[in-house]
C-alpha cells in the first residue's frame, strides 16, 4: 500500500460484513485495541493502524502543542492520510469500505471523531472513549459542517476525567447533532481510565448495528 501504517489486519468471519477500525490512545500500538474490538464486536474484520507521531516516544495519531491544545492542521492532514489508508486497505484485504466502523481511546477516539467531521463517508459510524475535539470548527471544509444523516455515534465520557473537560466532550456532541448524526453521551464514574460498565455498554450499543451491517 502506498500509506506506511504499521498496522495489523484480522479477518472477520464473513468478508462482506463488518469491519472495525481501532485506534489507540497516546501511547498505545496496534496491538493495544485489537482484544476490545474482538471483544465489541465478534466476528467483525479487525483494521488496527499505529499512530504516526511520536510524543517523547509515544505513538500518537496527530500532533498536540500542549496538553488538550492540538495542532489543527496537522490533524487535518492526518486525518487525509489516515482515511486514505483505510481505502487502500479496502483493497488489499478485499474488505467492505462502506462498512468500517471505528472504535478510539483518547486520542483515537479524537481522530476516529475527525474522520466523521472532515472525510464524511468514510465511517458507518463508531464507539468514542474519552472524546475531545477542541477547535475542530475552525477546519472544517468553507466552515461547513457535512452531513451526517444519522450516523450514529456514542460518546463514552468519564465524570472525572482530568484531561477531558465536561464541556468539550458536551461540545463536540453538540457539532455532531448539529450535523445530522444521531448522538448518544454515556457518562462514567471514571476518570479518564476505561471500566468494564464501558465495554460492555458499548457491545449493547454496537451489537445492533453491527447485526444489520452484517445482512
Amino acid at each position: 500500500m502506498k500509506t506506511d501504517f504499521i498496522q495489523k489486519f484480522l479477518p472477520g468471519k464473513d468478508p462482506r460484513g463488518p469491519t472495525v477500525l481501532v485506534l489507540h490512545g497516546t501511547g498505545g500500538d496496534e496491538n493495544d485495541l485489537i482484544p476490545i474490538g474482538r471483544a465489541l464486536a465478534p466476528g467483525a474484520a479487525i483494521l488496527s493502524p499505529r499512530g504516526k507521531i511520536l510524543e517523547h516516544g509515544m505513538p500518537r495519531f496527530f500532533r498536540r502543542l500542549s496538553e488538550g491544545v492540538f495542532d489543527l492542521e496537522d490533524l487535518a492532514f492526518r486525518v487525509t492520510e489516515l482515511a486514505a489508508f483505510v481505502r487502500e486497505a479496502s483493497d488489499e484485504y478485499a474488505f467492505d469500505a462502506s462498512r468500517v466502523w471505528a472504535i478510539g481511546y483518547s486520542n483515537g477516539a479524537n481522530i476516529a471523531a475527525a474522520e466523521l467531521l472532515l472525510e464524511p463517508g468514510l465511517l458507518a459510524g463508531g464507539v468514542f472513549f474519552r472524546p475531545m475535539l477542541p477547535g475542530i470548527a475552525n477546519i472544517l471544509p468553507n466552515g461547513e459542517l457535512p452531513k451526517l444523516a444519522g450516523t450514529p455515534a456514542l460518546l463514552m465520557a468519564g465524570e472525572r476525567d482530568a484531561i477531558v473537560k465536561p464541556e468539550h466532550t458536551k461540545r463536540l456532541a453538540s457539532i455532531l447533532s448539529q450535523a445530522g448524526a444521531k448522538v448518544e453521551v454515556q457518562w462514567r464514574d471514571s476518570g479518564h481510565e476505561l471500566t468494564p460498565e464501558d465495554f460492555q455498554a458499548a457491545q449493547i450499543w454496537l451489537k445492533p448495528l453491527l447485526t444489520t451491517a452484517a445482512r
